[in-house]
């Protein structure tokens, strides 16, 4: 799903549009037991929780598309019968309503999901009556073409609040107050079906991860099936060991900033582009190419690539790329500069040593303290 999918989805949970027809959800402890269970219609919830729960539902789909959200499509065989895909249409075809399959999927999820602490899952059943549009891309919203039914799913860890003192109007007092089990927001989700080209897309879920670098792989893999992608960090790093194994000795200052400077390019030239840039090996092997790379190096790409990323991968620019800031470490200095003005930061050699060379202009501080540079002659 792109951005501006996600987008149209995400405005469904507020009250004014509100698209859920039934709401569930279990209390899991630190045990893995159930503790309590919720089944009701969503709209039969107090307004005051009605609020709280859309919270949660627009932040399961908030963040950024290949480091938080992710979709991933089913391989053939979960789409076969006792797959994960039958069974979460299954669901999708109860309304919510088969007690049968809610404890099923409540135990699966405990089963598969990696988690020492309390948490409470929520699963919802959705209606989104699709606008019509027409010629000219208007949209009608009371000529609809089709309807949108789906899942949406998170798990929310539920910590105790902080202990503090408190003001106790009745009492007229400062008391210790009470400590309370909160709900907080997901950990992680998904929607399903996808949403593709204003429809319904079964052989593909839209997958949520609070944090990009713990993207609970073995919920993904059992529960849902699908197969887990690298981590933002991940496919940083694999493109990094990419770069230095395929360049080897040609690995250097210049090579490297020129890659950044093109990878930077690539991703300002399709901001406006709904999907995010996404490179396969052949997009990765041009920009090696064009930044340098000789073709006796390139002779060994397509096989450290397969090792390295996996054959039929493809890395997100923005997850191996930094547009707002270039770095430079040594093991005693890091100096970051803007990538546009990554040129002004040279690698000299002077009096025998390997220095980076920054020239000083403008106005310079020291922790905040302006200095004022003397002209030596």
């Amino acid at each position: 799903m792109n951005k501006k999918e996600i987008t149209e989805i995400k405005k469904q949970f507020i009250p004014e549009a509100c698209c859920i027809t039934r709401i569930c959800g279990c209390y899991v402890d630190a045990e893995k037991s159930k503790k309590t269970e919720l089944k009701e219609a969503f709209l039969s919830l107090s307004e005051e929780e009605i609020f709280k729960y859309m919270d949660i539902f627009r932040k399961s789909l908030s963040g950024t598309i290949g480091r938080n959200l992710m979709t991933m499509e089913f391989p053939l065989e979960q789409e076969a019968q006792d797959g994960t895909q039958e069974f979460l249409l299954a669901l999708r075809r109860s309304r919510l309503t088969d007690d049968a399959l809610l404890d099923a999927f409540y135990d699966k999820v405990i089963e598969y999901y990696d988690y020492a602490e309390n948490y409470y899952i929520i699963l919802i059943h959705g209606v989104y009556d699709i606008p019509g549009k027409s010629l000219d891309g208007t949209e009608m919203f009371d000529a609809s073409d089709e309807i949108y039914e789906h899942l949406l799913f998170c798990i929310c860890p539920v910590n105790l609040s902080k202990a503090g003192l408190c003001y106790n109007a009745a009492t007229n007092a400062i008391e210790d107050r009470i400590r309370d089990w909160i709900v907080e927001m997901p950990d992680v989700g998904f929607l399903f079906p996808a949403f593709h080209d204003q429809s319904a897309d079964i052989h593909q879920v839209l997958y949520y991860a609070r944090k990009p670098e713990q993207l609970h792989s073995l919920f993904v893999d059992q529960f849902l099936g699908c197969v887990a992608p690298l981590s933002a960090q991940n496919q940083q790093n694999t493109f990094n060991a990419l770069v230095e194994e395929t360049l080897g000795e040609d690995c250097d200052y210049d090579t490297v900033v020129q890659l950044h400077e093109k990878l930077n390019d690539l991703i300002i030239s399709q901001k406006e582009e709904p999907d995010p840039v996404m490179l396969t090996k052949a997009e990765v092997r041009r920009l090696l190419e064009e930044s340098g790379a000789s073709d006796d190096k390139l002779e060994v790409f397509d096989e450290t690539y397969d090792v390295t990323a996996g054959e039929d991968s493809s890395l997100m620019a923005a997850n191996i790329t930094n547009t707002r800031k270039m770095q430079v470490r040594t093991p005693d200095v890091v100096v970051q500069v803007v990538p546009s003005q990554a040129e002004l930061i040279e690698v000299q050699v002077i009096d025998g040593r390997r220095c980076l060379v920054v020239p000083l202009e403008g106005d310079v501080e020291v922790n905040g303290i302006h200095v004022h540079l003397r002209e030596e002659e």
